[in-house]
């Protein structure tokens, strides 16, 4: 019988294939695909549309005590577009080279697509029930902001989420090689929280040949200069305090709470790691104004991408308004929650074990996403949501780097590496 080790590539391959690109492109052909493959696997497939093109699946496999809260694996179909021009291979070729796949949404996220459903087929080909119900999820529009994904699931569909407690996605749980033979696997289990502003500024149209002391884009632009030269403070909470004490641990060297920088200086790469989750962040990411070379607008406006640790959205926002000058506001254009869990109990202890199982040099750690995932519009429904997608990948490999990049790709071995540390998992959690 075929095992999930022994698919996981190919489906990979063929998901990669199939150009999901948001926008530019729909779920449904994917979402489909999907379908199809859990059907061939015994399993019977919902697949819903949000809107005409925008697919979800899910598929569950029934447990031996279906009186346990289910766990729910999920990943999201949809992934940002790429150029062709600066890819060295075309990006929906899904082109096997160097021991690796390549193509767009090799590693965000159809490398965790395959390997949730490589599994599902794996469990419906062979009719065994692991401890308590899984259900499968392959979710659209994660890339949009799940309008028409999780947030719309989670308020339209919640039936196919009957049963769930948990639930398991991408942001945490690849390895980082410390480079002393130990590797951390960061488990996500909490996540900043977004808070996208576009900032608009007001002022007196006139011509570019007179001065003008009310001019918006001038305001507009000394605004953005204030927050991009911002540097919000250190905000140590506790999954990042315990993953830093934890390399430190394996590392040999002291930690210093009181002084992190001074401690990192000790931990080498650990940098890499954390310097985005140890504070806020607001970043001008776009600005438009005006319409005419010689002729001052009475409007311009701008976009920020800001990010809040939990717990620290007010402490955002608070010195956004301090760094605006007094003819600019502020509105929202998407807020998203922060969220934080705790990192204990027997999923946490499971995870942990699967790990251990197949990289005995591997630590898990808990860890804070930089960015957000599909969880939060699950936590509505009171999911408890953690991000582990158990790859091993090699340090030389720019992992991180490689997210909405070009040239994305993941070694074979680490999706098969993903299947065997999820397989234990789902049958002993």
């Amino acid at each position: 019988m075929t095992s999930a080790q022994d698919e996981v590539v190919d489906l990979c391959r063929d998901l990669i294939r199939i150009d999901t690109s948001n926008p530019g492109a729909a779920e449904r052909p994917a979402a489909e695909y999907v379908a199809e493959k859990l059907s061939d696997a015994g399993l019977e497939p919902t697949l819903v549309e949000s809107a005409p093109g925008r697919a979800s699946v899910f598929a569950r496999v029934s447990g031996a005590d279906s009186s346990r809260p289910a766990l729910l694996l999920h990943g999201h179909l949809d992934v940002v577009p790429a150029d062709a021009d600066e890819w060295s291979v075309p990006p929906f070729s899904g082109e096997i080279a160097d021991g690796m796949l390549w193509g767009r949404g090799a590693i965000d996220m159809k490398d965790f697509d395959a390997a949730i459903l490589a599994l599902a087929r794996q469990f419906g080909r062979a009719g065994e029930k692991p401890p308590r119900d899984i259900v499968f999820g392959f979710l659209a529009d994660e890339e949009g902001g799940g309008k028409f994904g999780s947030h719309w699931l989670a308020e339209n569909r919640r039936d196919l989420f009957d049963g769930v407690g948990e639930a398991i996605t991408e942001g945490g749980g690849v390895s980082f090689d410390l480079g002393n033979g130990s590797r951390l696997y960061p488990i996500e289990c909490a996540q900043r929280g977004q808070a996208w502003l576009r900032l608009v500024a007001t002022g007196r149209a006139g011509h570019g040949s007179s001065p003008n002391d009310e001019n918006a884009v001038t305001d507009l632009a000394e605004s953005l200069a204030r927050i991009g030269r911002h540097r919000f403070p250190v905000r140590l909470i506790a999954p990042v305090r315990a993953l830093l004490e934890r390399a430190a641990d394996l590392l040999g060297v002291p930690f210093d709470p009181s002084d992190v920088d001074g401690s990192l200086a000790r931990m080498g790469r650990v940098r890499e790691l954390v310097e985005v989750i140890l504070r806020n962040s607001a970043n001008p990411t776009m600005i438009s104004g005006g319409y005419q070379v010689n002729v001052i607008p009475g409007r311009a406006t701008a976009a920020v991408d800001g990010r809040f640790l939990p717990g620290y959205e007010q402490e955002l926002l608070d010195t956004i308004d301090k760094l605006l000058l007094p003819s600019v506001r502020r509105e929202f254009i998407h807020r998203d929650i922060a969220m934080e869990s705790g990192f204990d109990g027997p999923l946490v202890d499971a995870m942990c074990a699967a790990i251990a199982a197949e990289d005995p040099e591997g630590h898990p750690a808990p860890y804070c996403n930089a960015g957000g995932t599909d969880n939060k519009a699950l936590s509505a429904l009171g999911i408890r949501g953690f991000g582990f997608k158990a790859l091993r990948v090699p340090p030389e490999l720019p992992y991180n780097r490689l997210f909405h990049g070009v040239d994305e790709r993941v070694p074979l071995e680490s999706l098969r590496f993903s299947v065997r540390v999820l397989d234990r998992l789902l049958r002993t959690c």
